[in-house]
């Protein structure tokens, strides 16, 4: 398997779990996501990548979607979560946290026995 092909899979996972949890917080529209994920360039889209995963976690009902008047240009496209969609936020939170861990103490103790 080459590196990239991982990283790739590694990725889309986290992309949507880091998707929901900005939304969580606040509504934000699309290019407002994709500018903050630039910030951390493993987490970096394009909007070619965001717009489609917003789509599908619209039609499986995990967000939500309104237009809002833009100080500086024409209205955008917010998103919010659903109740579903904080339920799965919420369950990855807890998932993540159990899968980093246990990660984590892999990369510190080598598969040792750690009772």
């Amino acid at each position: 398997m080459e590196m990239s092909e991982w990283t790739s899979q590694v990725r889309r996972g986290i992309l949507e779990y880091c998707i929901l949890q900005l939304i969580g917080h606040k509504p934000r529209y699309g290019y407002e996501l994709v500018t903050i994920l630039d910030q951390w360039e493993p987490l970096a889209v394009t909007e070619g990548t965001l717009y489609p995963l917003l789509r599908r976690l619209l039609k499986d009902h995990y967000i939500e979607s309104f237009w809002k008047e833009s100080d500086s240009g024409p209205p955008r496209k917010y998103y919010s979560l659903t109740d579903s969609g904080r339920q799965l936020m919420d369950m990855m939170y807890l998932e993540w946290n159990k899968i980093s861990g246990a990660v984590e103490q892999i990369q510190r103790f080598g598969g040792e026995n750690i009772d």
